[in-house]
């Protein structure tokens, strides 16, 4: 399982979020669905100084397809969205929704 760099993340988080952040963990993630992996990966929290809605937020990356860079994914810890492992099911349930768009 391939962990970020805490550091590259945080710029993201702060550049995406348009607020400071401070790591404060990562947290391992396996989400299955009918026995398949959909995503393994590391999901590192952090909380957020200058964010309007939220003092939390979850930051991963991916690989992108044919390319050797990464895609940096930030989700805000606001309901329904209460911990790592809802922020990658709900930042995968928007991926595909707006492929199918």
């Amino acid at each position: 399982m391939r962990s970020d760099n805490p550091n590259q993340l945080k710029s993201a988080v702060e550049r995406l979020l348009n607020c400071k952040a401070h790591t404060t963990h990562s947290v391992p993630i396996l989400e299955t669905f009918e026995g398949k992996t959909m995503w393994e990966g590391v999901v590192h929290v952090f909380d957020l100084t200058g964010h309007p809605n939220a003092t939390r937020a979850y930051a991963w990356s991916s690989p992108i397809k044919g390319s050797d860079k990464r895609r940096f994914c930030a989700v805000l810890h606001l309901p329904p969205v209460t911990s790592p492992l809802k922020a990658v099911r709900a930042a995968f349930v928007l991926e595909h929704w707006e492929i199918e768009q």
